[in-house]
């Protein structure tokens, strides 16, 4: 159990977002992924990897016994004095080889929020102004939940926010956090309704994944409310284009589509993580709402890049590496 303690001791210094624990031949892997990235953390006998399994599955309440069937669990792990929330996922293979994904949310502190040119925060800041939707994307561990917390969290000294997530992966007291339950019939849908009815001033949706959510999310924006929400989408322009698949008419989003960010979390010549947007809004966002023609990154993703370079915030590789968003 030491060893075990050991390991996840370092993965959670470094930061991790995934741990993954993998059979491989006559031995286990166990990779980490980090801003999109996947490593080599170890490799261990098949002994280790089967036990850690089991330890952490017994830790997150899940069935031991059980090596085939998916299963999901929780748990949290006391890092030093820093609490860590774990979600984990497990799966036999055909061979009855268990495989275990963890996924590590870390507590949000301001000193590790740093942006890659500041002056974007106040875009984002301004499309709030506004009630209606605006709306990120970005790849798992890109800090879009960040984003928006940290957004609502500069409204709430007279406003009430209201969270929608599955799971929720920040505590912040100043807000009405709600989690998925599915089994008990809270849904995003079920979770949205009470929403309304409970009248905040802005909404954090987890993700809009199914055409009820984004239905309901459109009509929570027209109703008079700011709403955050997340969308999987390769880039900002996506965005629209994943919502119209979902069912959302464009007459919708025209009228209650404020902003779109796509972002991605880079890593600084100094080592230093920090985020980068790519951002639509005002008549830039009304034509791709209308003519849904744009594809890739902006022209304005590749000045940021360049610039970061020639100040020398990113290195080449590093820049070159988001080139494609």
């Amino acid at each position: 159990m030491e060893a075990f303690e050991k390991d996840l001791n370092v993965i959670t210094s470094r930061r991790i977002a995934d741990l993954y624990v993998l059979p491989f031949k006559h031995y286990y892997r166990l990779m980490v992924a980090q801003q999109g990235q996947l490593e080599l953390f170890k490799e261990v006998p098949t002994d280790y990897g089967c036990r850690l399994i089991a330890y952490l599955k017994y830790r997150a309440d899940m069935a031991v016994s059980e090596h085939r069937r998916p299963q999901l669990g929780a748990m949290n792990w006391h890092c030093g004095p820093e609490k860590i929330n774990l979600r984990l996922s497990s799966v036999g293979d055909y061979q009855g080889r268990e495989s275990l994904v963890v996924r590590f949310i870390y507590q949000l502190t301001d000193d590790r929020y740093h942006l890659l040119f500041p002056q974007q925060w106040q875009e984002l800041k301004t499309l709030l102004h506004r009630r209606g939707l605006v709306l990120f994307a970005g790849p798992m561990g890109s800090g879009k939940t960040t984003t928006m917390y940290q957004l609502a969290r500069e409204l709430t000294q007279d406003q009430v926010v209201m969270t929608i997530e599955d799971p929720v992966e920040i505590n912040e007291p100043r807000f009405i956090q709600l989690q998925i339950n599915e089994l008990a019939g809270m849904g995003y849908q079920e979770l949205l309704r009470l929403g309304l009815r409970h009248r905040p001033n802005v909404f954090i949706i987890g993700e809009i994944r199914d055409p009820q959510t984004a239905m309901m999310t459109v009509q929570a924006a027209l109703s008079g409310h700011l709403v955050l929400g997340t969308v999987h989408a390769r880039d900002a322009y996506g965005v629209i284009a994943r919502l119209v698949q979902l069912g959302v008419a464009p007459y919708y989003l025209e009228q209650v589509m404020t902003g779109v960010a796509y972002q991605r979390l880079m890593t600084r010549s100094n080592n230093q993580s920090a985020v980068l947007f790519d951002l639509l809004s005002g008549p830039t966002l009304v034509d791709e709402i209308r003519q849904q023609k744009g594809r890739g990154m902006t022209d304005a993703w590749t000045r940021y890049l360049e610039e970061a370079v020639a100040t020398a915030q990113l290195t080449p590789k590093e820049a070159n590496h988001y080139q494609n968003g």
